[in-house]
Parts: structure tokens; sequence; C-alpha cells
């Protein structure tokens, strides 16, 4: 009988001592990801009006903006600063006044260069754990979701990416590797930004 309660008092002990971060399971991994800072930035898109370069002109958002008639440009001569030329004087038009008023804050429409939030990431699955010691490496999938009309007209929705993040065990649990490292045991920065679409 001592036994018995013995065991059962050391059982308690043991598993009064093991906390929820203890062990990382699938589901601990998915909040840590997605409750993350790096996780939970959205995408941007930095929009220039006035004078700009060619280069920025023909970039894919500039076209799809210009596509959607939010925006107009016309060439004029590049200032000596300012190349490959041609140059074009970019405005938003009408339409595209009354689709970015409301995203842009009061104090970005004084400033010709100004940055909207387009889209935010979602968690689809974690999909696997290499477990090694204090350290996992964990695989998910994630989305992008728009926010907003140019987050819809700019995103790829429907596309699905696939990233692997580091995570450390440390005294009070597990945590993702938030900064930048080697491939093997990557932050989620790195992580996300070497995702790779799923089949």
């Amino acid at each position: 009988m001592r036994t018995k309660l013995s065991l059962a008092l050391a059982l308690c002990l043991c598993l009064s001592a093991c906390g929820p971060r203890d062990f990382l399971t699938r589901r601990l991994a998915a909040d840590l990801i997605a409750n993350s800072a790096a996780f939970k930035a959205p995408q941007q898109l930095f929009l220039r009006t006035g004078l700009v370069s060619n280069a920025d002109y023909t970039r894919p958002e500039y076209l799809v903006l210009e596509r959607r008639g939010w925006i107009t440009g016309v060439t004029t001569k590049c200032p000596p600063n300012v190349s490959p030329p041609p140059c074009w004087d970019v405005a938003l038009t009408p339409i595209g006044v009354e689709t970015f008023r409301e995203l842009i804050n009061g104090e970005s429409t004084l400033h010709q260069y100004f940055s909207i939030a387009t889209a935010r990431r979602q968690l689809i699955a974690v999909t696997g754990m290499t477990k090694g010691g204090n350290m996992v490496d964990v695989d998910f999938t994630w989305k992008w979701n728009p926010v907003n009309e140019v987050g819809a007209a700019l995103t790829q929705t429907g596309v699905e990416f696939r990233s692997t993040v580091a995570f450390r065990k440390y005294d009070d649990g597990w945590r993702v590797v938030e900064g930048s490292s080697l491939k093997m045991n990557q932050g989620l920065d790195d992580a996300l930004k070497d995702a790779q679409p799923t089949q």
C-alpha cells in the first residue's frame, strides 16, 4: 500500500513539474508561429507618386495599379540623379484617390511615398517536425489573405507556401527562433522569405 502511495505521489510531483510548453506539439508550434511578430507582419505595398524611374514604374505592382485605373503615368525627362530613362510622373487617378483614401493614414497624404498594408498571413497547417535535442525544425504551410481591395488585386489568392522554422527549448518552454540563422534551424523571418509554393 505504501509503495502504491509513494508511486502515486512521485507521479504527481513529476506531472506538476511539467508545464504545457515543455512538450512541443504541432498545436503549440502552430500557436507560437501564428502569434509571432514576424508571421503577423502584413504584406506592404510601397507606392511613390511624382517622379519615378522607369525601373520603378515597370514593377509588377505599378502595372497592376495602372491596369486597375488607380494610377496614371506620363513620360518625362529624368533629372541627373534618376535613371534609367524614361522617367514617369505618377499620380493617383480620381478612382485611385477614392480607393486609397481610407488606406493611407493622414500624415502620409502629405508625402509622395507611402505604404499600405495589403495582406496578412494565414497559417494552414504544421506539416512535420524534426527533433534534435533542444532544437526542433517545424515545417508548415501558409497563405496570404488580402485585407482590402488593393490587396485583392496584388495578392495571389489560393497559393499556399511551405516554410521551415527552428524552435529552441528554454527553461520556460519552447520559443520560435526569430532572427537570422543558417538554413538548418533558421529563423521565422528567413523561413517566410524562403517560402516555396506548394504543388
